[in-house]
């Protein structure tokens, strides 16, 4: 099945059609970028531009960056304040005449990889997957079963917030080092690993092509990996998550 996913960041909003039986993206991808901070609106609007431009008919899955419980947003981080307590779902369905899931992006993303990602990934009985991007987005599996909504990028450490401690952006606006950057992201590690014991990390969002530039100085127990998706990983899992809930019957 082929379908639209959505991938929500603090920075834009991207999409692609995804084959939702092989993970590989069948159409362009679609960036639709933003300077300032966007409210709902401004976003949904964004998604059917998306849908349009790729000329598409059928479910959309979008991955959004906070809790989403049923399509409702609970936390907005780094996006519009405006977003919490809206449902996303009937929203991208009024605007785009479609039916729509919505779940956490990091969520999103570490389903994609769980399912197209290295299949060695699939013996590890706790598995603790990041998104490095704008923020810090955390997803967990048990058993291959996903803990839905965990945003462990928001817990502190030393005094502050783990991605605004270690997140892309703060690499970028602060103009950290690779050796600089990867202290205080080995610091949010130590830390997870500390209260969790994940058997792996795997690490995706942009930065996760930049793999080998940092991966020396990390010193947790647990390995930890590049995504095989990299950076397609939240697209490809909102289409994933739209297709489970739509192809059935």
């Amino acid at each position: 099945m082929q379908v639209l996913g959505i991938d929500i960041g603090g920075s834009a909003t991207k999409g692609a059609i995804v084959d939702t039986e092989t993970g590989l993206l069948v159409s362009e991808r679609v960036r639709i970028a933003y300077k300032t901070i966007k409210e709902p609106a401004v976003i949904v609007k964004s998604i059917n531009k998306i849908k349009k431009e790729l000329n598409y008919e059928g479910p959309i899955g979008a991955g959004f960056p906070g809790v989403v419980k049923h399509g409702q947003i609970f936390t907005s981080a780094n996006l519009h304040k405006d977003w919490i307590g809206k449902n996303l779902e009937t929203m991208v369905t009024e605007k785009t005449g479609q039916p729509a899931v919505v779940l956490n992006d990091a969520d999103a993303a570490g389903f994609a990889e769980m399912r197209f990602g290295d299949e060695a990934l699939r013996q590890y009985d706790v598995v603790m997957f990041l998104t490095i991007g704008t923020g810090l987005g955390t997803a967990i599996f048990v058993e291959g079963k996903l803990m839905p909504n965990t945003e462990l990028g928001h817990i502190d450490i030393r005094g502050k917030e783990a991605e605004h401690r270690a997140s892309a952006a703060i690499k970028t606006k602060e103009k950290l080092s690779w050796k600089q950057w990867a202290s205080r992201f080995n610091n949010v590690l130590l830390t997870y690993e500390a209260l969790l014991n994940p058997e792996i990390f795997v690490l995706g969002g942009g930065i996760s092509s930049d793999f080998e530039k940092y991966s020396k100085y990390l010193t947790t127990e647990a390995p930890v990996v590049a995504a095989k998706l990299q950076n397609l990983a939240g697209i490809v899992g909102a289409a994933m998550a739209a297709h489970e809930k739509y192809s059935q019957g």
